[in-house]
């Protein structure tokens, strides 16, 4: 291990070699006046880690996850995440970069939210979707009324695609009034009503 040594200046590097020599014991000290030694200790200072602030181009197993902003030893970075391409070096212009692009994500997802709830108001201020099937005994009727059907009808009357999956609506098998639940967005939910009447 090197041992740090503040800088001396000459007059005492020519007084260390006068007076300073070394043993098997350690270094010791001559003092001219009497025969006594006395022994010195020297601290050396430990060597400090070299970290290294990065973000990650993807997920890297008990590291993190891609995107994310991590400290990791310099070798590490150097010798495993900097090849293989895993890993680049935090710098300003990647945060700038960074910032923009989350403000961005956000942007869209807000427009996102805004156009389900916009959507989810057209269905809820739309009225009852009527839907015609064959009658049979009393109010049953022949089949049932599927989140396709739904999906038909909205289609048909608001020009407006939606998925089928997203649709949430009870068993109905008789006329009567139900209603049915939109997923447009992780937030945002519409009730539709649905009118099943014999034809």
């Amino acid at each position: 291990m090197a041992l740090a040594l503040p800088s001396l200046s000459s007059t005492s590097s020519s007084f260390l070699q006068q007076n300073f020599t070394g043993s098997s014991k350690g270094p010791t000290c001559n003092n001219n006046n009497n025969n006594n030694t006395s022994s010195f200790l020297v601290f050396a200072q430990k060597k400090a880690k070299k970290i290294r602030k990065i973000i990650l181009k993807e997920d890297v197993a008990e590291v993190g996850k891609k995107g994310q902003l991590i400290d990791v030893k310099a070798g590490f970075y150097r010798n495993y995440l900097l090849p293989t391409g895993k890993a680049q070096i935090v710098t300003p212009l990647l945060l700038k970069e960074m910032k923009l692009e989350e403000e961005r994500i956000e942007a869209e997802k807000r427009r996102v939210k805004e156009e389900a709830q916009q959507l989810a108001r057209i269905f809820e201020t739309v009225g009852a979707f009527k839907v015609k099937r064959k009658g049979g005994k009393g109010k049953l009727i022949f089949g049932s009324v599927t989140a396709q059907d739904l999906v038909d009808i909205i289609k048909a009357q608001l020009q407006r695609e939606v998925d089928k999956r997203i649709v949430e609506l009870p068993e109905i098998r008789e006329t009567g009034e139900y209603i049915a639940e939109l997923k447009l967005h992780p937030e945002v939910t519409a009730r539709v009503r649905l009118n099943v009447f014999a034809n």
